[in-house]
């Protein structure tokens, strides 16, 4: 089916904002864009007037399912906090559609959300890229994984102090990272010699051909590998600046892609940051301060980074702060020097290309998903409400009065 959305304000985020325009969609993608000039025939009309469409609002780093609202606190299975080195949990496996986390992220107008396990551990799994409607959570996938959690500082420091494990400092925590990657190393060697072994007996006549033994496949090392051979990127927890310099350092000696998750003290080292081309995930902006790696948390981060020229997005680290206070926390940014022209590109694009998922959300293109969401106003006023949401070309969330 055909269906034009027709006379409102449209802010592509990727292109410029359309007066009166009209979005075309067909079979859950977005099929034409643009002014009032462009073809409606034989589609059904549905009349926007007044209102701002955006793209869906994308949550780069959330465990939303994984740590179950109305559970109580400690509650969750976020977190395999048996074994520093965990790469290969999957988020995915412990997702629970049912959590009202996900009711909450269509209310706000989050269709797409990064979930990641916790920070309990050092190396903690997996993470995947979700739309936010489903009962299914495997027909909710878009991309999966879509990085590995790895957290340094203060949480997996804690953890496994409290249980006289290693790590408990922060210099064990940089050693068991390069000891996993040294393991993964070997592996890799020990697959390459097979494999050379086969190609020199694939060579001799068949009967006269050894039998070559296949190393044993090993699931946490295989993931390492994907990361050092850069097919995955390292989401790092990391909020103080030491620890943020450290996953660099590692970044430099392994050579993995890397996203700096948290950055809370990001901007001391903004400029570095910037040269090195790493994106930020800043966040979560509206909590307390803790712990002692939150003590220089600032609202201004976010637009301080940006002014550095790095790629910015938000997060709210949902559950610790309600996923639909995603917009919000864009807005309460914006008055702390966040430049209102990009702001949507940290909500929007900017996690879509953190996720990898930027090809299908993020923007409004035609091509893209028909992921987006109808305001009744501006939505870069925090009065403004979600009227409307949409995934996949489907209404998944309407405000009713």
């Amino acid at each position: 089916m055909k269906v034009a959305f027709k006379g409102a304000t449209i802010i592509p985020v990727e292109g410029s904002i359309i007066e009166n325009g009209i979005m075309i969609i067909e079979n859950g993608k977005i099929s034409n864009i643009g002014d009032s000039s462009i073809s409606i025939d034989e589609a059904q009309i549905i009349d926007c007037s007044g209102t701002y469409i955006t793209p869906g609002l994308i949550d780069p780093h959330s465990h939303v399912g994984l740590f179950e609202e109305g559970a109580g606190m400690g509650y969750g299975d976020g977190n395999e906090t048996t074994d520093p080195i965990t790469p290969q949990l999957r988020a995915l496996d412990a997702i629970l559609p049912e959590d009202i986390g996900f009711d909450d992220a269509r209310k706000g107008g989050v269709t797409t959300m990064g979930i990641l396990p916790g920070s309990g551990n050092l190396i903690g799994g997996q993470a995947v890229c979700i739309k936010s409607y489903g009962i299914m959570i495997d027909d909710m996938v878009v991309k999966s994984p879509a990085g590995v959690k790895f957290a340094l500082g203060e949480n997996p420091r804690r953890v496994y102090k409290e249980m006289k494990k290693s790590p408990s400092t922060r210099m064990a925590s940089a050693f068991l990272i390069r000891q996993a990657f040294y393991k993964a190393m070997d592996y890799r060697v020990d697959w390459l010699e097979y494999q050379q072994k086969i190609k020199k007996e694939n060579i001799k006549p068949e009967e006269e051909r050894a039998f070559i033994k296949e190393p044993k496949f090993d699931m946490t090392l295989d993931i390492l590998l994907k990361i050092l051979s850069r097919e995955i990127p390292v989401r790092c927890h990391s909020h103080r600046a030491d620890d943020i310099r450290t996953a660099i350092r590692l970044a430099d000696e392994f050579g993995f892609k890397l996203v700096i998750d948290h950055a809370t003290e990001s901007a001391k080292i903004g400029e570095y940051i910037a040269s090195r081309g790493f994106p930020v995930v800043v966040g979560p902006l509206m909590t307390s301060r803790s712990k002692r790696e939150l003590k220089d948390r600032s609202l201004k981060t976010p637009g301080i980074m940006m002014k550095y020229g790095v790629q910015v997005s938000l997060t709210t680290d949902a559950p610790v702060i309600p996923i639909y206070m995603l917009r919000e926390s864009m807005i309460i940014a914006t008055r702390e020097g966040l430049p209102v022209e990009s702001a949507l590109e940290t909500i929007t694009i900017n996690p879509a290309k953190v996720l990898g998922v930027d090809d299908r959300v993020g923007s409004l293109k035609i091509g893209k998903d028909a992921d987006f969401v109808i305001w009744d106003d501006d939505p870069m006023d925090v009065r403004a409400k979600a009227i409307k949401t949409f995934i996949d070309g489907n209404l998944v969330y309407e405000y009713l009065e």
